[in-house]
């Protein structure tokens, strides 16, 4: 045990790795970036090689740095869900409840709209995970899954939230320049969000395939969450597939822009699964939810995913 790391170092790693961002770790985290940067450090220096790769923008774990990722992750995760378990069975537990959905759905559908719901329901405590598998589920602790997908999960009470939809997304000067010089989807420059954990999620081949479009490459550059994608297509490098949940906030603020008559309906939505039971909290939430999406998001390219 006396190899282990300062706790605290391990936290803001796992942050750090969660978010693809130095910067956002910082603020989750209620500290300054140069105190997250100074914490990785100490905590390759604890470890003896490099966590991170700084010669990459957006910069990107090492393989040492995925292995300890895992690790991390996995760690906090069974030490949480252990310490939930407990708080269950003393009742301690309280209004606290713990949502599992995927990193991009957290940083930018449900992260935003948490202010939203505090002032409705402050006595309630909302705890967020973002497991790796990229496939949220009822594991111990966890009260509410947000998944992606067709339906059929036969687990706790399950409950369409809204249908997805799909669009190429570019940063606006450069889709200006792409039109500019009559360049297509069959020639633009592709973003890709690959990981073993998300093969569930639809791909730029599902998207060409859906719009009949003939391309003879797919090769571009590759990510292995949504968070670091979105960053790279911001600084102007590619097109990635932008989600209607997830694309939300950076169509609106201009960031990114969707690609002309670029929508595609791939038969697919978002869920709230809770366990069953359905506790008066988890319904107050998933309520919420489904009221929000309804008044807020009616439609991709009104209110405008890995």
């Amino acid at each position: 045990m006396d190899r282990l790391p300062p706790l605290r170092l391990l936290t803001t790693f796992e942050a750090v790795a969660r978010h693809g961002s130095m910067q956002q770790a910082a603020t989750l985290l209620n500290v300054t970036q140069p105190a997250v940067s100074q914490a990785l450090k100490a905590l390759e220096s604890h470890v003896g090689a490099p966590l991170i790769d700084r010669s990459h923008r957006p910069a990107r774990l090492t393989e040492a740095g995925e292995l300890l990722a895992r690790a991390v992750r996995d760690g906090l995760g069974q030490i949480s869900a252990a310490l939930e378990d407990i708080r269950s069975l003393t009742g301690q537990a309280g209004n606290q409840i713990t949502i599992s959905c995927t990193l991009g759905m957290a940083t930018y559908w449900l992260m935003p709209r948490l202010p939203d719901f505090y002032a409705r329901f402050p006595e309630i405590t909302v705890n967020v995970q973002a497991p790796a598998t990229d496939l949220p589920h009822l594991a111990p602790g966890i009260d509410i899954a947000i998944r992606y997908g067709t339906g059929g999960w036969r687990e706790g009470v399950t409950q369409k939230l809204f249908d997805e939809r799909v669009c190429p997304v570019a940063a606006p000067a450069f889709l200006e320049r792409l039109q500019a010089e009559g360049i297509g989807l069959d020639r633009a420059p592709l973003i890709h969000v690959r990981s073993p954990h998300n093969s569930h999620w639809a791909g730029w081949e599902d998207y060409f395939r859906a719009k009949g479009i003939s391309r003879e490459r797919l090769s571009g550059q590759s990510f292995n969450n949504y968070v670091q994608a979105v960053q790279a297509v911001q600084a102007g490098q590619g097109l990635m597939l932008g989600w209607k949940s997830i694309a939300d906030g950076a169509l609106r603020d201009g960031s990114l822009r969707m690609w002309p008559e670029g929508e595609v309906d791939l038969g697919t939505s978002y869920f709230v699964t809770a366990k069953s039971p359905l506790s008066d909290t988890s319904k107050s939430f998933i309520d919420w939810m489904a009221a929000g999406e309804n008044l807020t998001h009616s439609g991709f390219a009104v209110s405008i995913d890995t």
